[in-house]
């Protein structure tokens, strides 16, 4: 088993708390504005860390229809991209990207995020913007962000370094540590805690699982797979 399997059912609520537990208060908590781009998103996987500067060289007028096209095709061959995702993605892993400030720009889009999870991410974290956000919504891409934007890359934001200590919305992240998203935000293990972690989460999602049931029974609620201790149970017993 590999630490990242404890994190299965957690909640990031359950790893807050556990991280409080051990003294770590308001560590590893990024900005509430970098959340999910949709409802019911949640992943958690080691991070694979980007760092990005704002450009410092404008992009030039195109001239035709096929250049407008092929813009970032353009751009990156006059100005290679030092730093290529795609070989660089695990499967499992989250893509975590500081924007270095960078002014509006849509870094993340329908077409490279996908192209993302089919390498094997299981999602992206970015303190920047997402833009074709219907589309990303429609195909379910699991994208954080801080806001939608418009524009596209050139001239605007550059990759310059992967695998290296970031901040991205307030949080330090280091490739490896364990990142993890759902619907109440986004929060950063760090890789040397993540089993200590993990355990606390998991007693405390079950303490909470056990107190809803109850009240659900009593309420004459229908139940779901939020109030599954069974299952939860059943789970996390393989780890003792």
């Amino acid at each position: 088993m590999n630490v990242i399997d404890r994190f299965r059912y957690l909640r990031v609520v359950d790893v807050v708390d556990a991280l409080d537990g051990i003294g770590y208060f308001d560590y590893g908590l990024m900005d509430p504005e970098v959340r999910s781009l949709w409802l019911g998103m949640k992943f958690w996987g080691p991070a694979l860390t980007v760092r990005c500067v704002p450009s410092n060289r404008p992009m030039w007028k195109l001239d035709t229809t096929e250049d407008i096209v092929a813009d970032h095709a353009r751009w990156y061959a006059r100005y290679p991209n030092p730093v290529r995702l795609g070989d660089l993605v695990t499967p499992g892993c989250v893509i975590v990207m500081d924007t270095g400030g960078s002014k509006e720009v849509g870094y993340w889009g329908s077409n490279n995020s996908l192209g993302m999870i089919a390498h094997g991410a299981v999602g992206i974290i970015t303190d920047g913007e997402c833009r074709d956000t219907y589309e990303v919504v429609l195909q379910k891409t699991p994208i954080c962000c801080r806001r939608r934007g418009r524009p596209i890359i050139p001239g605007r934001i550059m990759a310059v370094e992967a695998n290296t200590v970031i901040a991205c919305g307030g949080a330090q992240v280091a490739p490896g540590d364990i990142v993890g998203c759902d619907d109440d935000g986004v929060v950063v293990v760090p890789q040397d805690l993540a089993e200590e972690v993990a355990i606390h989460a998991a007693a405390v999602l079950l303490a909470d699982m056990r107190g809803r049931r109850r009240l659900y029974e009593r309420l004459n609620m229908p139940m779901d797979e939020t109030v599954d201790v069974e299952k939860v149970e059943a789970y996390y017993a393989q780890f003792s």
